[in-house]
């Protein structure tokens, strides 16, 4: 039940408020709010104090407290000092007693406006008598804005248009602040940021003589908003327009801990295969001056590329690394296995070839290996089973020997697969199907007995094999996810031993996933099993059902992951009782009936089209999974359902957890017949890697043909110019080259045209650092120019720069059998990822003599107004937008020199961006919205054939087709419009359709057409490839989102706006503060036009079980008809292939 109360007392804005403990009986007043009000017509805000009395329950005034001098920002309560706050003005904290909550009075002032580098803040015990400052007070009737700092600017809706350093400050303001929260008791500290970056703490002492206040500064650094101080000293500092921080309070000081990655805003982005592996990258002009960088944002787990060889590895079949012992922190041997060879190599410093150390077999494809217990190794191959005691020159604690030990166990018929686990092998046959389950015991010294415990016949041939890695008898629900013991499950007796069986999960070609038991003392026993019987979303078996690779993942619940050979992922789950981990068939000394337990499908996941291989992390039961297919998974193991990641790599046949002193988490790819080391960065939500480039980077293009980025520039601190365009090398961040705008003179718009077969770079620029358009829209009378840059003379990257020797990781002497191995290039300094150090180096200053040299003028045409947009067309002309007006320029005989005005038109507004396809022209202005042009190049004419239905401020466009254009606009929405075919007859002058709009919340300033044409998952080879995997819309906003559109048929759209509205209200999915999804993503949209779907929404459909998905379906949204029957297979179908090519 909630309880509403109002009041129509206050009369006035509220800035800030906070709750008080004051000296006031509950059975008198509360609770009790001091809010900061600003009056209409006031030039000072005050602070009123109102409470809630228990009398009537009504909202009483007590009492308020105005007192000569700054502008009141914010105010908090104190803690462990009831009845005392701080108020925070422009230039000084006030100590304001509330003990009475009707006589409010101030006892300390707080002095901020004085400090410099190096000194304190002053203190002094009376604020009275102070000056008004009334270039600050008059600001009490601007707008509310986000923050202090923002309050005390010249600001409006196009401020991020205009200057980088916009406003000047009257006072030192507190930007942000937080209170320790495990003070100790009587002495509250506050930490604080000013506007100028300098942080500050504040100590409050209590005793007999009043209240003491400590003040200490503690660093400098960037402003920051908001901050958070959090246990164990650490604070973490968000910065508005950069990346945040992790400190930590030591001695007095902050100490910078780690980085808080915000790309926000993206001002402009590029969208290139950079790499050739088919993953489109990103290259970003995020932030603004002085935290400006160019960002490179890939989808999927980001990964540090280490090591390379070179790519001699073709045919492998096979790839382990082994321990020496269960208890090494690092790996020992890395084993190669190939068609008819296997090689087995130490890891570390040097890869050397020690398979004659180790005694695997070396003219044979090893199957499966593995650490069977300390100090012996098994080999599993076609023909045996092999156990090798490594000698000491394979590793120091082998055997000292001239020889290693080895013995071999032969069966009669061809091993087809096998595993290896804690004292014991599981080998099994395809022709009779049979399997063997092995052990090892040790007869004398360094002598060993590799003997059969079981065998039994199976009615189907078995096509993989795992052993979990952990022993299940010790295992507790604590060790896997970190829950209480599973003794504890069983009864009270804490001292009973849970004894579950050994067992291991094995496929077959029935096809299905069993669990069958392992222990020696009993006959083969079959513990669980599920069947898979997966069909298609027409209904038919798909082909290929065979379990390639199977696993069991212990964590809050166990669970069997199968990878099947046609590329599909599924989960099984079994029945428990409350009070036990595993079923009663997997307890040795159960009272339950041993009984063949179901296990259920919970999941199917469609993930290539390749065989699915799984490869553990760790050697744990609960390690994340890596999962390979046509493309490489991240499988989140804790997870519920099947929840896994892109990792950004290229396609890989095999992969293997390494762990060495210079690589404790590396792993192994064997990629286009190269082996790959790489290390994962984990727990990073947004794979980008930084360059800090200086200024504000506005706008960036890819250069596809000396592969390199061409980026504006603005806010420049240089004295030589403030704005520039420079090339830059994506691999490192290095300059190659640079055009300098005259002083005064700013960059505004870049694009690359064609003239003849020449390239060239068009750039249009303002004469003036001030804002090129008045608030009302219309242009400001300021002169710019239109610039023609040659491309001809752009300096490519080193080839070089790709790969670099490591020359301690070079081939061994030994054999020479490993090749040397070759690293990818470290990054510049002026590079940073969030794998980085806290000491490493974020911004490289740039110097002139690092440049290859510099973009060279053409020519130039100078305009009444400033050029805020430039765009090629017809591969003969260039539109440039001054102002208001359009014009076409064209090239006499393709002479980039000679440049001629051909067609002119005027707009009402300010026109903000131009994009073209074909022969349509799409111009966006500041009031009139979209509208569309074409050129009649006989009468050398513009003409305006289409309108924008309603006024909006552009963001920015993106062309489809002729007929179909994105916007975006300054309030937060995007929204598809589109023209019907024009007849002669009719009038030039009619509106756009909108044919669907989306309210993202945010203000999209770029948005590109993008095509993603890489194969997808399809079962059936004659399906037709989804529309969405060649026609998509990528939009990148202020907040720092990036935002994927991809148009559906209108049998899609239809079917997943059903899903949506069941999944915005169904209790799993549905919003977590109850907010109307509907409501807000149609915020804006006029009533009849349909709503883009939420990708967000449909893609938790994918992260359910199937159980629950059914029972999404099945929920009916309040207001709606009869439910339409919907199948899952459909949806799974829909979504899988969509969420396949984005990802």
């Amino acid at each position: 039940m909630h309880v509403v109360y109002k009041s129509s007392d206050i009369r006035g804005t509220v800035w800030s408020m906070c709750f008080m403990r004051t000296r006031c009986s509950m059975d008198e007043y509360y609770p009790v709010v001091a809010m900061i009000i600003n009056r209409k017509g006031s030039d000072v805000n005050e602070l009123s104090v109102y409470a809630l009395a228990a009398n009537d329950g009504g909202i009483q005034y007590l009492s308020s407290f105005s007192e000569p001098g700054p502008l009141a920002l914010d105010i908090s309560e104190i803690p462990q000092l009831d009845g005392f706050a701080l108020l925070f003005r422009a230039g000084d904290i006030l100590f304001v007693d509330l003990r009475d909550p009707k006589e409010a009075c101030c006892t300390i002032r707080i002095s901020i406006t004085g400090s410099l580098i190096g000194g304190q803040i002053s203190v002094e015990d009376s604020c009275r008598g102070l000056d008004v400052d009334d270039d600050v007070a008059a600001c009490a009737l601007l707008e509310l804005r986000d923050s202090g700092n923002n309050i005390m600017m010249d600001d409006n809706y196009m401020a991020i248009d205009g200057l980088d350093n916009a406003g000047s400050m009257k006072s030192r303001i507190i930007c942000s602040w937080s209170w320790e929260p495990d003070a100790v008791r009587g002495r509250p500290r506050l930490i604080f940021c000013l506007d100028d970056g300098e942080f500050h703490t504040l100590e409050f002492n209590w005793d007999i003589e009043g209240v003491k206040v400590l003040p200490e500064r503690v660093h400098r650094g960037l402003p920051c908003r908001p901050l958070l101080w959090m246990n164990r000293g650490m604070i973490a500092a968000f910065v508005e327009m950069g990346d945040g921080m992790i400190l930590q309070l030591e001695h007095g000081r902050l100490v910078h801990k780690s980085a808080v990655q915000n790309v926000g805003p993206i001002l402009d982005l590029a969208i290139a295969d950079y790499h050739g592996e088919k993953q489109d990258q990103m290259f970003s002009c995020c932030g603004m001056c002085p935290e400006g960088s160019l960002r490179v944002i890939r989808n999927g787990i980001n990964v540090e590329k280490l090591l390379r060889t070179e790519p001699i590895y073709q045919g492998v079949t096979g790839l382990w690394t082994l321990r020496m012992k269960r208890t090494d922190t690092y790996h020992s041997f890395l084993i190669l296995a190939f068609v008819e060879e296997t090689r087995v190599l130490s890891v570390g410093l040097s890869f050397n070839d020690v398979s004659d150390a180790v005694g695997f077999q070396p003219d044979v494809c090893t199957l499966a290996c593995g650490l069977i217990t300390d100090g012996l190794l098994v080999q599993i191959h076609s023909k045996g089973v092999k156990l090798c005691l490594p000698t000491t020159y394979a590793h120091p604690e082998g055997a000292p020997l001239t020889s290693p030990v080895s013995v071999v166990w032969y069966p009669d018929v061809t091993i087809s697969v096998g595993a290896v686990g804690q004292n014991i092998v599981a080998v099994a046959t395809s022709n009779p199907c049979c399997l063997y389950i092995l052990r090892v015991r040790s007869l004398s010294s360094f002598q060993y007995e590799l003997y059969e415990t079981q065998h039994v016949q199976l009615q189907y041939e078995v096509s993989c094999i795992s052993i979990p890695e952990e022993d299940p008898r010790l295992r507790t629900v604590s060790s896997a996810v970190g829950g209480g013991d599973v003794r504890k499950r069983k009864g009270n007796n804490l001292a009973a031993k849970v004894d579950v069986r050994m067992f291991a999960v094995i496929g077959t070609h029935k096809p299905s996933v069993e669990v069958v038991s392992l222990e020696p003392e009993e006959a083969f026993r079959l513990l669980s099993t599920g069947s898979i019987s997966v069909n298609n979303a027409f209904g038919a078996p798909v082909s290929g059902g065979i379990p390639e690779n199977v696993r069991f993942v212990a964590s809050e619940r166990f669970y069997i992951l199968a990878g099947l050979r046609n590329g599909m992922l599924l989960r099984f789950e079994s029945d428990t009782s409350k009070d036990h981990y595993f079923p009663g068939s997997f307890y040795k000394d159960s009272f339950t009936p041993c009984v063949n337990t179901p296990l259920q499908l919970i999941a199917i996941r469609h993930i290539g089209i390749t065989p699915v291989g799984l490869v553990a992390l760790r050697d744990s039961a609960n390690a994340d999974i890596i999962v390979l297919s046509d493309r490489s998974w991240l499988l989140h193991a804790s997870r519920h359902s099947l929840a896994y990641s892109s990792i950004s790599f290229l396609p890989a046949s095999h992969v293997t957890p390494v762990s060495s002193v210079d690589c404790p988490s590396g792993l192994l790819f064997v990629a286009e017949n190269c082996l790959h080391l790489v290390e994962m960065v984990h727990g990073k939500r947004l794979n980008a890697q930084k360059f800090s480039i200086g200024g504000t980077p506005r706008k960036v293009l890819y250069h596809s043909d000396s592969r390199t980025l061409l980026v504006m520039r603005t806010g420049l601190t240089g004295a030589s110019c403030s704005s520039d365009i420079v090339q830059i090398d994506p691999n490192n961040g290095i300059l190659l080259s640079r055009f300098k705008c005259e002083p005064g003179e700013t960059a505004r718009c870049i694009h690359i045209a064609k003239i003849g077969s020449e390239q060239v770079l068009i750039v249009g620029t303002s004469k003036s650092i001030d804002r090129p358009m008045m608030p009302n829209g219309e242009a400001e009378s300021i002169k710019g120019r239109l610039i023609v840059l040659s491309l001809d003379t752009l300096g490519s990257p080193r080839e070089s720069s790709s790969f670099i020797p490591i020359s301690n990781l070079s081939s061994s002497s030994h054999t020479g059998s490993f090749p040397e191995i070759v690293g990818y290039t470290t990054e510049e300094l002026s590079s940073n990822s969030m794998c980085s150090s806290p000491d490493d180096v974020c911004y490289n200053q740039i110097q002139h003599e690092q440049m290859a040299g510099h973009l060279r003028s053409l020519t130039h045409v100078t305009f009444a107004g400033a050029v805020l947009a430039v765009y090629p067309y017809l591969d003969r002309y260039v539109l440039a937008a001054a102002g208001n007006t359009l014009c076409v320029f064209g090239f006499v005989n393709e002479n980039p020199h000679r440049m001629k005005k051909y067609a002119v038109s005027r707009t009402r507004f300010t026109i903000t961006c131009l994009k073209t396809y074909a022969s349509r022209i799409a111009v966006g202005d500041c009031r009139d919205g979209l509208l569309f042009y074409s050129y009649n190049e006989n009468l050398r004419k513009l003409e305006l054939i289409y309108a924008d239905p309603a006024q909006r401020l552009v963001g920015d466009v993106a062309l489809l087709n002729c007929q179909t254009a994105v916007v975006s606009d300054r309030c937060g929405s995007i929204s598809v419009l589109s023209s019907p075919r024009l007849e002669v007859s009719e009038s030039p002058e009619k509106n756009l359709a909108v044919h669907c709009s989306f309210f993202m919340g945010e203000i999209a300033m770029s948005i590109q057409k993008a095509a993603f044409r890489y194969r997808l998952p399809i079962d059936n080879e004659t399906d037709p490839v989804l529309e969405s995997a060649y026609n998509c819309v990528v939009a990148s906003t202020m907040l720092g989102s990036v935002f994927v559109m991809i148009p559906l048929t209108s049998e899609e759209h239809h079917l997943l706006q059903d899903v949506q509205e069941r999944l915005s209200v169904h209790p799993l999915t549905a919003p977590l503060l109850g907010n109307d999804h509907a409501e807000f993503r149609r915020r804006g949209i006029p009533s009849g036009v349909p709503s883009i779907l939420d990708g967000d929404m449909l893609v938790q459909f994918l992260e359910l079980t199937s159980e629950q998905q059914q029972t999404v379906l099945d929920t009916a949204p309040s207001g709606k008809g009869p439910l339409r029957s919907i199948s899952i297979f459909q949806v799974m179908r829909t979504l899988e292939r969509v969420h396949y090519a984005l990802n």
